[in-house]
């Protein structure tokens, strides 16, 4: 079921996960109004409590193209700097939903696409895919999150590397690198994901909210602070319906019937 539907970008829900798309067919070029398009559908998906996990889907072929460059000819600084902005932080609504986020890399995410994908929490690749932030070829940088998220992914040296190169890496590269978390056949790529949220949805709720605002506070503040919340967030989940749930069906050989309390 479709929820919310721009012109351009739209999300559909069913089974406890929503799947934003990008359909701004030839390469999904990212205009101001796919840009909010975005923030609004990200939004939607963050609010809506029958959405536990979220698909982030590109085009066919080519995930997003980046920038609309038309649009930008003949920008002056402080448009470009604005346009920065708004993607940075629509991307950042997307890195903000507080349930697991997976883009699916169909093909090249390249640029703009490559930020999108980068801003989820987790990465599946088709064997097709080819990623990378070539804006130095262009005499940019990326303006999208970037130069702040690559290096937090992948570590600083790797991140420059591509960069500062600006040189494209494949499916199995990517892997290597931790740029992505899985690469399978293209033909499966909508199947694996599904499936990979269908087996987040099965696990407690409530826990995997805690997870990812775990690994989201730690890595934001020093280790000694990290330890400290992931303890705090620990300490609250025992006791809850889930664990209590959890812990007996362990017991008792059984799946857990999980109910987010």
């Amino acid at each position: 079921m479709s929820v919310y539907i721009g012109e351009f970008v739209r999300l559909e829900t069913a089974d406890g996960v929503g799947t934003i798309r990008l359909e701004r067919p030839p390469m999904n070029a990212l205009s101001a109004q796919v840009q909010e398009e975005i923030r609004a559908a990200a939004r939607e998906a963050t609010e809506r409590a029958d959405v536990r996990s979220v698909i982030v889907y590109g085009g066919p072929k080519v995930v997003a193209a980046g920038a609309d460059v038309k649009e930008m000819a003949g920008w002056s600084y402080q448009q470009m700097v604005d346009r920065s902005k708004g993607l940075q932080s629509a991307f950042t609504a997307v890195a903000a939903i507080p349930k697991p986020t997976i883009a699916a890399v169909t093909g090249y995410a390249l640029g703009g696409g490559c930020e999108l994908a980068i801003a989820c929490h987790l990465r599946v690749a088709s064997e097709k895919a080819v990623l990378g932030l070539p804006e130095v070829t262009l005499g940019v940088i990326p303006g999208y999150g970037g130069t702040q998220r690559l290096p937090r992914l992948i570590g600083r040296g790797r991140a420059l590397d591509m960069i500062l190169t600006g040189r494209m890496v494949k499916a199995d590269e990517a892997l290597r690198l931790g740029l992505v978390d899985r690469v399978v056949p293209a033909a499966e790529l909508e199947g694996a994901v599904t499936e990979l949220a269908a087996t987040i949805n099965s696990r407690g709720p409530l826990a995997v909210r805690a997870a990812l605002e775990s690994v989201r506070g730690g890595t934001q503040s020093s280790q000694a602070e990290g330890l400290r919340l992931e303890a705090q967030l620990f300490g609250l989940l025992c006791g809850t319906g889930d664990m209590i749930e959890g812990t007996a069906a362990f017991l008792e050989k059984r799946k857990a019937a999980f109910k987010g309390e």
